[in-house]
């Protein structure tokens, strides 16, 4: 039986990570929210911008933790070393109780969770026992982000999220829609939809006359799919969609036991 683990607030421990760095405007945001949630607030997060780090670990050089004031650190790596260090390192005489990973400038949304730095973090606090929940705003190119729609937000669907609970192999995926906070709609448990990056690839010459590539933001997206994050984002409400750990198809593997393992007699 699955036991839904729900949290109290009041005397929690919340750390906050991201993966835009340990200066991001969205980093900021997430420390105001926390403060709203409890009074014990840490952050650890990268020295420099991670995106796209996915679930990378640091394992061929040092890592080095900068103290930068009371309970706030900056960690020389990726999201993932930044967590892993906060939990057995820096806090490790008291562990955060909740991790909340962001706030993201841009959406993790669809494929986005496989290389996103922001989701890599919750699931390593979930991999280390620490409930997670990673936090992002879906920001259209050349648009402005309305920060002020999270921090309107967010900290109502934290609150709600640590209540309901999610098991101890799950962590929760929220997307918020680039809107005024007055625009914004309500929540949507949504799955995870489609779309993928770097359909297109933008090649240039150096001036030594060698070619080198950048991956583009061109995606192939199905924004209107009923039940969908993207959908439920499209359409300005907010996005909630538990990750579980587990990535085993389960159909598939009973699918190829009957094919390929040896009767029983």
């Amino acid at each position: 039986m699955t036991e839904f683990k729900t949290l109290s607030l009041k005397d929690s421990r919340i750390l906050l990570t991201n993966d835009d760095g340990i200066a991001a405007p969205g980093l900021k945001v997430l420390e105001r929210v926390a403060r709203k949630l409890s009074r014990d607030v840490w952050v650890v997060a990268p020295e420099l911008e991670q995106s796209g780090a996915g679930h990378s670990l640091t394992l061929r050089r040092p890592l080095r933790i900068r103290r930068i004031g009371r309970r706030r650190f900056a960690v020389d790596g990726t999201p993932t070393d930044a967590v892993l260090l906060a939990v057995n390192q820096i806090m490790r005489a008291h562990r955060p109780t909740l991790v909340l990973s962001g706030v993201n400038r841009g959406g993790n949304l669809g494929e986005d969770v496989t290389y996103s730095g922001t989701i890599a973090a919750a699931m390593e606090a979930t991999l280390l026992g620490v409930p997670a929940i990673a936090l992002s705003l879906e920001v259209a190119q050349g648009k402005p982000p309305r920060w002020d729609a999270v921090e309107a937000h967010a900290p109502r669907v934290v609150r709600a999220l640590v209540a309901a609970g999610w098991p101890a192999n799950v962590f929760i995926n929220v997307n918020f829609p680039n809107r005024p906070p007055n625009q914004v709609g309500a929540i949507q448990i949504a799955r995870q939809g489609r779309r993928k990056i770097g359909d297109e690839l933008g090649e240039r010459l150096d001036l030594r006359g060698e070619h080198y590539y950048w991956i583009g933001p061109m995606r192939t997206e199905e924004p209107t799919q009923p039940g969908t994050d993207l959908a439920a984002v499209n359409d300005g409400r907010i996005a909630v969609t538990p990750l579980h750990l587990d990535l085993t198809h389960g159909r598939t593997a009973k699918h190829l036991a009957k094919h390929l393992e040896p009767a029983r007699s």
